[in-house]
């Protein structure tokens, strides 16, 4: 079994964790290796016993690794659709953060994930993802993501109208702050926030959802996921705010995002307790109320 190990930032509340990670992967003799910039962060603040090896993304990543182990929250794990792309690696996340609707295993699960890993008990999810294209893709080959895509004004003051279209047909004219298309992974991120409804993961759906929209009629709207949403929009300014997941940059009203679900899947990794109806009444608070 060979593990690799990603994060992006290390707390000092969370040193001893890490070094207890290092420590119980040597102790069990599990092979592992560390993505470059992880290591970058964490190497004056971790023991190791021997100089470990590194990696980053390349197209044989399947051959170096077995499972990527994200630490730290959600935004960590959405950033490792950059480092696995379409290579198959399953994906099991640390919760090092706060929420944790992603990185599902708390540090204090640590031992029982692991046993999980070597016995192969543990269910995987296969997660749709969004695939965005543009006229100009500003996004180059890093144009795929798990939660959602937004189209976003840049000047704080004033709205913005977002054509949208399906599969061609006009769809509706969102006079809004921007709008957003999520997955079922990405329904109780920020669509969810922005009054999104909440998606079971395997459902074959997109979700059109409009940030502050001014027609107080506009609601979100589920799609079938094997259609084109496109859109354009206007503004008082030409330029927009595009994100991706984590990724963010300026585009143009001649940019046309085209967004589609992609043809991969990202391969997630859940430990047979960990339901998603579990995550929602403990991550929601459903429920929990001081009369009950």
């Amino acid at each position: 079994m060979k593990i690799g190990l990603y994060g992006r930032v290390l707390r000092k509340e969370h040193i001893a964790f890490v070094q207890d990670l290092i420590n119980n992967l040597d102790n069990r003799g599990i092979f592992y290796t560390i993505h470059e910039m992880y290591y970058e962060v964490i190497k004056d603040k971790i023991q190791f016993n021997k100089p470990p090896e590194l990696f980053t993304y390349n197209s044989n990543i399947a051959k170096q690794i077995d499972y990527l182990l994200t630490l730290g929250g959600d935004g960590t794990f959405l950033d490792s659709i950059k480092i696995v792309r379409e290579s198959g690696v399953k994906v099991l996340g640390i919760n090092m953060g706060r929420l944790g609707f992603l990185a599902t295993v708390s540090k204090g699960n640590i031992d029982r994930a692991l046993d999980a890993l070597m016995a192969k008990n543990y269910v995987l999810d296969e997660r749709a993802l969004l695939e965005v294209n543009m006229a100009n893709p500003v996004f180059g080959d890093l144009n795929k993501g798990l939660n959602e895509f937004t189209i976003y004004k840049k000047e704080s003051s004033s709205m913005i109208t977002v054509n949208a279209y399906i599969n061609g047909e006009f769809l509706n004219s969102y006079w809004a702050d921007g709008v957003i298309v999520a997955t079922p992974t990405g329904s109780t991120g920020y669509s969810l926030s922005c009054g999104g409804p909440v998606i079971q993961p395997a459902s074959n759906t997109l979700v059109i959802t409009p940030i502050a929209p001014h027609n107080l009629n506009v609601r979100p709207i589920i799609v079938d996921d094997r259609v084109e949403i496109s859109f354009d929009a206007e503004g008082r300014q030409e330029a927009f705010i595009a994100t991706l997941d984590s990724q963010h940059t300026t585009i143009s009203n001649t940019h046309l995002p085209k967004i589609r679900k992609a043809n991969t899947k990202l391969q997630l990794i859940r430990l047979q307790e960990n339901s998603f109806l579990d995550s929602l009444r403990s991550k929601l608070m459903w429920g929990v109320d001081k009369r009950n």
